[in-house]
């Protein structure tokens, strides 16, 4: 760790000094500070009526502040850096609109939305580690925002995907499956979850990913290799999954989401609820949700198909005319039953009881949602921070993490805690990322991540460390 703050600090060093200071003749170097309160307003109408539209949000991507116009189109953001920005203008049934605008002072910029229904100017960052326009992407990217997750019938996340061309996944069960990317998974798919990669136990056919598909915002699927900005991992492409976006200054708003899925009679119920006041924003999640054993055409019920898992999460910053500091936190928490499919001569599912002999499953044992023997258990926590900060025209982005991964599988019925396997791993993610003025249409960055790893597995015995 003292290595990654010597790198940053060496960065700040060579490219920011001569934003700080200024040399002045006669009476030698003085300091200063480029860091000045930009305003940015306007007003937004329909193209066609010119009638001011209500409702509509304008983000300002790079700092991660956002509003909505009143009942006479009219937005304002205070207190913003001055310099480039990227902004995000979009209603439902209109146009989106995403530009660079160039802050000083008290700028105004108006906006006209003609009416589509069609998405075809998204801003995205995957694949080019900074906000950019969707057409101007050098990569094809898919985008999955939050009222596309809603109406998906999924029973996680990573299944909302399949929808995406060229986009699959491979299942063992409702609670467990991993995206596949033109014909590619596992390890050569790199997921990135609020600019930490997640990693878990996801080289093994039984293990997931592990994020609470409803605390998602945004998902970006990268197809194609990005090994060159992710690393290796990315060979097949990269899933960037959105959870935290703060809400429009002094705000705060709360929701309650429930769904009911009559296959396996899964319920869910998820609560949040975000604040923005004076800069200080935070935006804090609970969810639970559980499942009976499904059902098919073939077998009927599918014995130990179920689930259970209860997550909770969120985070807390603060953004200012400096940029952004935001310290986020997940924990998740999940037991999923193993498919075994054994029957007897009859075609009826058994299950393992105590004893070491077999019974044949009733319609309790189908009904339930506390998983039978075999199970595991899965538990994934993760602290992180994202911070941007600016220098006169330039940015620094910092965002390091730590996430622990543990995966428990049972199949004793004689004794339900004696654990089979157990894995245990912690990461250690850094990235480091300096952005230099825009000249000419060209964006430059120079940055350094990397990722250090220590897992044990119980059985065997070792354990290793790798940088």
């Amino acid at each position: 760790m003292k290595n990654i703050f010597k790198i940053v600090i060496t960065i700040v060093s060579l490219l920011g000094s001569s934003t700080f200071i200024k040399a002045t003749p006669g009476s030698g170097a003085s300091f200063r500070s480029d860091n000045l309160r930009g305003q940015l307003t306007g007003r937004i109408t329909d193209a066609k009526t010119a009638l001011p539209l209500e409702g509509v949000s304008v983000y300002l991507v790079d700092v991660k502040v956002g509003v909505t116009t009143n009942v006479d189109g009219f937005f304002e953001f205070l207190n913003v850096p001055e310099g480039k920005h990227l902004v995000e203008v979009s209603h439902i049934g209109y146009t989106t609109i995403a530009e660079q605008v160039e802050i000083n002072g008290n700028t105004k910029k108006n906006y006209s939305l003609l009416t589509s229904v069609v998405e075809n100017n998204a801003v995205i960052i995957t694949g080019v580690g900074t906000a950019t326009q969707l057409k101007k992407s050098p990569f094809q990217v898919a985008l999955l925002r939050k009222d596309d997750l809603i109406q998906s019938t999924a029973t996680n996340i990573i299944e909302s995907l399949a929808k995406i061309p060229g986009v699959s996944t491979l299942s063992t069960g409702p609670a467990i499956s991993k995206p596949v990317i033109r014909g590619l998974g596992y390890n050569r798919v790199l997921t990135i979850n609020d600019g930490v990669r997640q990693e878990g136990q996801q080289w093994g056919d039984e293990h997931g990913i592990e994020i609470d598909e409803a605390s998602v915002n945004k998902i970006e699927v990268l197809k194609g290799p990005a090994s060159l900005i992710y690393g290796s991992d990315a060979i097949a492409g990269v899933i960037n999954i959105i959870t935290n976006v703060p809400v429009e200054n002094n705000t705060i708003k709360a929701n309650i989401l429930s769904s009911y899925q009559t296959n396996n009679n899964s319920r869910a119920l998820n609560a949040n609820i975000a604040g923005n006041v004076n800069g200080i924003n935070w935006n804090l999640y609970g969810s639970t949700s559980a499942a009976a054993d499904y059902k098919n055409k073939y077998d009927g019920r599918v014995l130990n198909s179920k689930f259970c898992q209860a997550n909770a999460g969120g985070y807390v910053g603060y953004n200012g005319s400096w940029g952004y500091s935001h310290l986020l936190f997940s924990s998740f928490n999940l037991k999923t039953g193993l498919v075994e499919g054994e029957r007897d001569a009859a075609g009826n599912f058994i299950k393992p009881v105590t004893g070491g002999s077999e019974a044949v499953a009733t319609a309790e044992d189908f009904n339930s949602t506390t998983p039978l023997i075999p199970y595991q258990h899965i538990r994934h926590f993760k602290i992180a921070t994202d911070n941007s900060f600016k220098f006169g025209k330039s940015r620094l982005s910092l965002n390091v993490g730590f996430q622990q991964n543990q995966r428990e599988e049972f199949g004793n019925p004689d004794n339900m805690n004696e654990r089979a396997l157990f894995f245990d791993l912690k990461t250690i993610t850094y990235t480091a990322q300096f952005h230099l003025p825009e000249m000419d249409g060209w964006k430059t960055s120079l940055g350094v991540n990397g990722m250090k790893q220590q897992k044990y597995q119980q059985g065997i015995g070792t354990a290793d460390t790798r940088l």
